[in-house]
């Protein structure tokens, strides 16, 4: 009989170490100001304000005194040292990133092990051992300076990059002779939310940017008024040639892409994170042509998938909540012309991509991947036999190309790169990860539970083999809920420590999600946001119910918008939880509009400017409905100095209200403020293992494993 990874030595060792609590701690002071705002006729205090100035000295000072209590804190529990240990020992294993082709050059990434970033490698063939073309850890000395986005040229002659410092939204884009491995003099700055798109010919490519900020407020000013511009190859920035503005629409951004063709540029124009949106496009065979407005109505998700001559194709949810893929011909645009290639069906239409003259469909049944192969006329030649219960993203190429590639992965498997035969359907693997965890000890199920108005919610189980329902497992229940993100299964190494640490995962598709299209979206915004916690709440009572878990052994994590519903379920509910992980969490739901693309999020949560909304808004938001003398959970904020998405005053702010809030002799209440990282992507691999360890060292201490 297998030996339970409760009794493993990991588990028992973590065990053995588990101590008493390390005991009262003092916070530092935090100063409150008089300051506030009228909504509407009620008043509402703001005393910890000056938090939101992350260039004065007092805000300084206050984010080290934190520190000092948090990192004394967590240095001080026992399990952490071997939880950084086995978390480098898990990530130390060769990585491979998808594999694309240009001018008959391969490019993709890879890293050995601990490297803090991944290095991107070229080579003329996949069975050559490939050559480093960019090695980002060389850009810095701790590993902070990401690659974050990269294009070659379509003759593989030169490549453009971007990079991003401290975990910053902020890009520089260079461009490198592929041949010598040299950079050219061409350098840009203020890049944000682009991508670069190189034309046919190699003379330059299309990226998009913002005005320079003013000096200090880079990672707090508004981002309005988003460009679209073209560079040409050898010039300097100030020669560059705008190709598109709307200074009418200080919100609008736009991203252009060039067609295979390479005959027209296809500008996505988009609205903060409303997921309705515009196409315009313009000939590129034509000199000085004008941009056309071809989608111009916002009435619809429109994206881009390819186009064959003048017609253009694109997935959208234009009367199909789950998606269709439509084709428009650009000489004949009016509606009645327009043709429907692949028609709606009951599972959600994710995404589309093109390689080898065919369309792949990929879907989401109940949030696990499912991928149907189409032609572009909208015949079904095959459904793309995948290895399990997961996700798989990839399937794109040339239309010429005869193979594509496709990644697959799930909560238990570290995953792996597929070769795809177009002409056949054949799978075979071309890179597998071989990480030294066990993943067939534990098992994977789907359930679904009945929310607060009866809805029923579907969610992922991840657990031991075998386990008894009694209640008695630590259980780490991890959500989003929001801006049609949809979560599907997918491989974290901070997840499978946990569940060597004989922890349970739960994983709810909540309402405001893409699981199933708009209307499961829809469902969980602006006026109807509390759907999304009530989902959250009654996953937790429905897996206590089980037996799963029990209050003192639960613990709720989440980021960004997870963040939020963190937030909002630890004030709502908090003697449902035993500990909490909220991470860059946007916090204050009355300001979030104020700084840096936070005024993009009004169409999930809505504006306190209106009225109704900003009922409801204060009624969930988490650092308003804090109530003093209140027995919070354990609670570890995590948020980063560089963060210029989420700005970190929501932390900030949160925390200095929590610490003033919790009970007298209630669990710690901390709030860890990384430096020299951001919203997460980018995040050096050594940052992103102690900041993994210290929250599972928390939560073992919490839940006391």
């Amino acid at each position: 009989m297998k030996v339970s990874i409760l009794l493993s030595f990991f588990a028992l060792s973590l065990m053995s170490l588990a101590g008493a609590d390390p005991g009262p701690l003092k916070y530092p002071e935090t100063r409150k100001s008089d300051a506030s705002d009228d909504y509407h006729g009620t008043r509402v205090a703001d005393p910890y304000r000056w938090l939101e100035d992350d260039n004065s000295l007092e805000t300084g000072s206050w984010v080290r005194a934190q520190n000092e209590v948090t990192f004394g804190y967590l240095k001080t529990l026992p399990q952490r040292s071997k939880i950084i240990d086995r978390l480098s020992s898990l990530w130390n294993y060769d990585r491979t990133g998808m594999p694309s082709e240009y001018g008959g050059r391969w490019f993709y990434t890879r890293n050995t092990g601990l490297q803090n970033q991944s290095v991107l490698f070229t080579t003329t063939s996949l069975d050559k051992e490939p050559q480093v073309l960019l090695d980002p850890n060389l850009l810095s000395t701790d590993g902070t300076v990401a690659l974050t986005d990269y294009a070659p040229s379509l003759d593989g002659k030169y490549l453009a990059y971007a990079t991003s410092t401290g975990g910053s939204d902020w890009n520089e884009v260079r461009v490198r002779d592929i041949a010598n491995g040299r950079d050219l003099s061409d350098h840009l700055r203020w890049v944000k939310f682009s991508n670069l798109s190189w034309l046919k010919d190699g003379g330059g490519f299309f990226y998009s940017r913002y005005a320079e900020p003013e000096s200090g407020a880079a990672l707090t000013e508004k981002n309005e008024f988003h460009q679209l511009y073209f560079h040409r190859l050898g010039t300097p920035q100030s020669e560059d040639k705008l190709i598109y503005e709307r200074k009418d629409e200080p919100e609008w951004g736009f991203q252009g892409f060039v067609n295979e063709e390479g005959n027209y540029l296809i500008i996505q124009v988009w609205k903060g994170t409303e997921p309705n949106n515009r196409v315009f496009y313009k000939d590129l065979s034509q000199p000085d042509s004008t941009v056309v407005e071809l989608l111009n109505e916002e009435d619809a998700k429109y994206q881009f998938v390819d186009s064959v001559g003048p017609v253009f194709l694109f997935r959208t949810d234009l009367e199909a909540p789950r998606h269709r893929v439509i084709a428009i011909d650009i000489t004949n645009p009016e509606r009645e012309h327009w043709q429907e290639i692949v028609p709606e069906s009951k599972d959600l239409l994710d995404g589309v991509s093109t390689a080898g003259g065919l369309l792949f469909c990929q879907y989401l049944q109940d949030a696990k991947s499912a991928v149907r192969c189409f032609d572009f006329k909208g015949k079904l030649i095959r459904d793309i036999v995948l290895p399990g219960i997961g996700s798989a993203y990839g399937f794109s190429g040339w239309r010429d190309d005869k193979e594509s590639f496709f990644a697959f992965t799930g909560f238990t498997e570290p995953g792996a790169i597929y070769r795809l035969d177009l002409t056949t359907g054949e799978t075979k693997i071309w890179r597998k990860s071989k990480v030294k965890f066990e993943g067939n000890d534990y098992e994977t199920e789907q359930v679904f539970f009945s929310s607060k108005d009866g809805t029923l919610v579907p969610m992922f189980i991840v657990h031991k083999r075998g386990i008894v329902l009694d209640g008695s497992h630590p259980l780490l229940l991890y959500g989003y809920g929001g801006f049609e993100i949809s979560l599907t299964p997918d491989f974290s190494m901070q997840r499978a420590v946990w569940l060597e640490m004989g922890g349970v995962y739960a994983m709810p598709n909540l309402r405001g999600g893409g699981e199933y299209g708009a209307d499961w979206h829809n469902a969980g915004i602006k006026l109807k946001k509390q759907n999304v916690f009530d989902d959250f709440i009654a996953a937790a009572e429905w897996l206590i119910s089980k037996g799963y878990t029990s209050s003192s052994k639960l613990a709720i994590q989440g980021a960004s918008n997870g963040g939020l519903l963190v937030g909002a379920c630890m004030t709502q509910r908090p003697d449902l939880y035993a500990a909490a992980l909220p991470s860059v969490g946007v916090m204050d739901m009355l300001r979030f509009h104020r700084f840096t693309i936070g005024w993009g999020w009004k169409s999930d949560f809505g504006s306190s400017e209106n009225a109704d909304e900003f009922e409801a808004l204060f009624a969930y938001s988490p650092l308003h409905n804090l109530k003093p003398g209140t027995h919070y959970p354990a609670t570890l904020v995590t948020t980063a100095d560089h963060d210029d998405r989420v700005v970190p005053a929501h932390s900030f702010k949160f925390a200095a209200r929590l610490q003033e809030c919790q009970a007298v002799h209630g669990p710690p209440v901390l709030i860890r403020i990384e430096t020299s990282a951001g919203h997460g992507a980018g995040t050096a691999l050594n940052k992103v293992i102690e900041e993994s360890a210290d929250e599972l060292a928390f939560l073992a201490q919490a839940l006391r494993l």
